[in-house]
């Protein structure tokens, strides 16, 4: 068992309430934070205020006792997954987004692909015999990837396989070709719901904070057209995911604010599923020179999005960006979910210098991780209706002869 996995299991075996309320009886915690851990043993919603001094003040442990309370009030001790897989039907893009390692340039499209939608349909047979669930799709964008071009893909996937659930584009993608189309947003996502599309991703958040968005993504959607697209979505009786892209050139105010209007839209819509913080990676893009984040601000922004974020149900750690042993610690830090499968079928990560350079894991090995420290795992769709309950399950490779345990001779 690894250092990190040790650790964990400590923190788990301890009762949430119990480390609760030595947190609120503590003498030497501020009295900020004392009033913030009063809301959340009440059950009651933190302000915007509340949130920044968690960023400001709270460490590590306290902001652990906090979100694994909340956390195991809402899942216990389960923890989610699902089997997917990625297609990118391109990586060559017309936007320059500085923080971006995966798309290449027109002028540089000789170094990226471009899949027709026979490429894109050779991939999905390739899991025909696999009893995969969904199918995620994003992309760089182009011109000739246009409403007609995804219609036609929705509908050919469903055709051929019509329980894959299909979770497709961003809002950056989806204006882009309803703009192009000069179709409304509105009329945009009708089209791609009656074509077959079940829900979104979070992708493409970025901040929303246009003092920052206008320096890392400038010249893609705005933060309230993102908004808009998923406020539609969500009107049609589909949901969706979000995100918030962090520890870059952004200050605490502006996770802050981001959060704040996802939080205000879900108490609109209630359309959300689930939050994926995602840690900027500092590989072959613009802004190279930008120090990641450390571990420890990795775990507090996991901690804070489940205290801040009430009414989202779910926190996802997506472990092909930050890794399998990172992952395995968010889990006590208001994690509930570790996204799925992947089966080495997304680039974006990697090529911005990931932990996970071929990110792929089979159900057994996400099993076990769950395992490992301490919790349940529970296969999931989309939609987090349960699958399998792997709770006491015993894999067929449990069940092999492996040899005896060689021991040392002992002569009396």
């Amino acid at each position: 068992m690894n250092l990190c996995v040790y650790l964990l299991v400590n923190v788990l075996n301890m009762n949430s309430q119990h480390k609760l309320s030595l947190l609120l009886n503590s003498k030497s915690l501020d009295s900020d934070l004392v009033s913030i851990a009063e809301k959340v043993s009440l059950g009651k919603r933190i302000t915007d205020g509340d949130c920044l001094a968690l960023y400001e003040k709270a460490d590590l442990p306290t902001l652990g006792i906090l979100a694994n309370y909340i956390r195991e009030s809402k899942h216990g001790d389960t923890v989610y997954f699902n089997r997917n897989f990625h297609m990118e039907p391109t990586n060559v893009c017309l936007y320059t987004c500085s923080f971006c390692s995966y798309s290449r340039l027109i002028k540089k499209r000789s170094e990226g692909w471009e899949y027709s939608l026979e490429d894109m349909m050779d991939i999905v047979k390739k899991y025909d015999d696999q009893p995969v669930t969904e199918v995620h799709i994003v992309g760089g964008v182009l011109p000739q990837y246009d409403v007609q071009f995804y219609t036609d893909l929705f509908r050919l996937i469903k055709e051929h396989r019509s329980d894959l659930h299909i979770k497709a584009l961003t809002p950056v993608e989806y204006h882009y070709i309803f703009k192009k189309a000069k179709i409304t947003y509105e009329e945009g996502m009708k089209l791609m719901d009656e074509a077959g599309l079940d829900s979104m991703p979070g992708g493409g958040a970025e901040i929303f904070h246009p003092e920052i968005r206008d320096q890392i993504a400038g010249g893609k959607c705005s933060g309230e057209e993102w908004l808009r697209i998923h406020e539609i979505w969500h009107e049609l009786g589909r949901r969706s995911n979000a995100t918030m892209l962090y520890g870059h050139i952004e200050e605490f105010k502006h996770r802050v604010h981001h959060m704040s209007e996802l939080r205000k839209l879900q108490d609109k819509t209630g359309g959300f599923q689930t939050f994926i913080p995602l840690k900027f990676r500092n590989k072959g893009n613009d802004m190279s020179h930008v120090e990641e984040s450390t571990v420890v601000e990795d775990l507090r922004n996991y901690a804070i999005s489940r205290i801040y974020l009430d009414n989202f149900d779910h926190i996802k750690a997506y472990w092909p960006m930050i890794g399998r042993d990172t992952a395995q610690l968010s889990l006590a830090f208001g994690v509930d979910d570790l996204d799925g499968t992947i089966d080495d079928t997304t680039k974006i990560y990697s090529m911005a210098g990931s932990e996970e350079q071929n990110p792929s894991l089979t159900t057994q090995q996400l099993v076990q991780m769950i395992r490992r420290v301490g919790r349940k795992p529970i296969e999931r769709d989309t939609l987090y209706n349960v699958v399998t309950d792997f709770e006491g399950h015993v894999f067929e490779d449990d069940k092999k002869y492996k040899g005896y345990l060689s021991l040392p001779v002992v002569n009396n």
